[in-house]
């Protein structure tokens, strides 16, 4: 069969869902073509070009996109449409084919899913569910990259995150955790295992500035890390959802001061004011935060 898979995102971040149905099809004999959503709507009679066409989208705002893709047949899921599809399980824990993005030094994956928070903001309590629970060993989706990309929404939560800490240290792999890493759960034990990881970065979250465990917790954590540089020690900044400008620069500040990298995610960009997307401007461009030292005096319209 000839099928197609179509990334909605095209973010420059590879589709895991797609990766997964790539192998399973290949595994069959079939043929794979990978294109954006934006080719895939300049093809005529796409679906008379193809015997299946799936098409994945993780991003919200993607509305008229999506609808223009099911007028032509095409099969979508992910967390940024309105379907809550599955994979079947011997799809979801195939070894994702890489080659489909060409890519061969990194491997992408999930240990865990699911997360007890319920974070008013966040999607993965409602789709994963409020527990974190082990899905996979390592050894399911990583053969011997020089890198791997953790995925996982709340590792430190699930009851086996110490056995699964120990087999990203056994890889021998440069770790980049992804997604941010729960500080509120940092132990003696657990640190002295990311202690022993190759970690390429290291994302926490700050989300409420009202929450001064999240403070404590990253201060002790910055006392007893081996990670000296501060550029691997990221930390997601929730901005334009229930802080104020105030709390969203004290957050910047203090992480900066305390030898972490701040970087702002703003709550419904598209609708956002100007002054918090400028404000995301300067601290997510390295190049101006570290030579512009205080956001006034980067936009002296503003403080």
């Amino acid at each position: 069969m000839k099928i197609a898979l179509i990334d909605v995102d095209s973010h420059n971040f590879p589709n895991l869902v797609l990766m997964k149905l790539s192998a399973w099809h290949k595994a069959r004999g079939d043929e794979i073509t990978l294109m954006s959503a934006e080719k895939a709507l300049q093809e005529e009679n796409l679906i008379f070009k193809y015997d299946k066409i799936y098409g994945a989208c993780v991003f919200s705002g993607n509305e008229e996109v999506l609808r223009a893709l099911e007028l032509c047949g095409v099969h979508l899921g992910g967390t940024g449409t309105r379907y809550r599809e599955i994979l079947p399980y011997e799809v979801e824990h195939i070894m994702p084919d890489y080659s489909l993005y060409g890519i061969s030094d990194t491997a992408y994956g999930f240990l865990t899913r699911g997360c007890p928070r319920g974070c008013s903001f966040c999607v993965v309590g409602s789709k994963e569910g409020r527990k974190s629970y082990k899905v996979a060993d390592i050894s399911e989706w990583w053969r011997g990259q020089e890198n791997i990309k953790l995925l996982d929404p709340n590792l430190l939560a699930c009851s086996e995150h110490l056995e699964l800490l120990r087999q990203l240290a056994e890889t021998g792999a440069y770790i980049d955790i992804t997604q941010g890493l729960d500080a509120r759960l940092l132990t003696e034990k657990n640190i002295s295992l990311i202690n022993e990881l190759k970690i390429k970065a290291l994302h926490f979250a700050w989300d409420n500035p009202r929450d001064k465990s999240v403070v404590a917790a990253l201060k002790n954590f910055r006392k007893v890390s081996k990670i000296k540089n501060h550029r691997k020690l990221i930390v997601y900044v929730l901005c334009n959802y229930w802080s104020s400008r105030e709390e969203d620069l004290y957050r910047v500040y203090w992480l900066r001061d305390n030898g972490f990298d701040p970087y702002l995610m703003v709550y419904d960009k598209k609708n956002a004011p100007k002054a918090i997307t400028k404000m995301q401007r300067w601290v997510n461009n390295k190049r101006i935060f570290n030579v512009v030292k205080r956001f006034e005096d980067y936009d002296t319209r503003i403080g």
